[in-house]
């Protein structure tokens, strides 16, 4: 499968003494490539890949004056890097954590569906007259309490696997300097 240029996301970073505290939080007092992102940098970085595919290649387009500038490139690079390394290691704990309740809600669903179809063949076998309405009822109450969990199961996975593979693709995107003259 080629690659459209669509399917490219470029996002552009500027490095020179002014912008470069813009992009991290300024009460952060760690060295440049340990420090939080700033929040209005993320929601940058964000809207820049809004149009993003699942088969979208991501890069950096790193922008500097002189060789001066050209020296926090690298730090600058680990710390956006490493912000969205461990992103996505929260969303894949999140994904785990969503798959075990999942499943366990399945489970005790299922439980209740067992129940309700033992009883219905208790009151089948015993009482004839109301049996039929009450095994309709019951028969109603499990698929129902049964939709949720499988709601959850079939639809659910997408958001969470695309959010995973986003900070992925922002964790490991290339990063292309070009160096411009003024």
């Amino acid at each position: 499968m080629s690659k459209s240029i669509s399917s490219r996301i470029t996002i552009y970073l500027s490095v020179d003494q002014q912008t470069l505290n813009g992009y991290f939080n300024g009460h952060d007092p760690a060295p440049i490539y340990k420090r939080q992102l700033s929040h209005a940098f993320e929601q940058y970085i964000m809207s820049s890949i809004q149009a993003v595919k699942r088969y979208s290649v991501l890069s950096y387009k790193v922008c500097y004056k002189n060789d001066l500038d050209k020296e926090y490139i690298d730090p600058l690079m680990y710390a956006i890097k490493g912000h969205f390394s461990e992103r996505k290691l929260r969303k894949q704990a999140e994904f785990e954590k969503f798959k075990r309740r999942t499943y366990f809600l399945l489970f005790m669903s299922l439980g209740v569906l067992m129940l309700c179809q033992l009883l219905a063949t208790i009151l089948q076998s015993q009482i004839h007259q109301l049996s039929s309405g009450i095994i309709n009822g019951l028969d109603v109450f499990s698929w129902v309490i049964l939709w949720r969990p499988l709601d959850e199961l079939i639809f659910s996975w997408n958001p969470h696997l695309k959010d995973i593979s986003i900070e992925d693709r922002l964790a490991n995107a290339e990063v292309i300097l070009v160096k411009y003259e003024e």
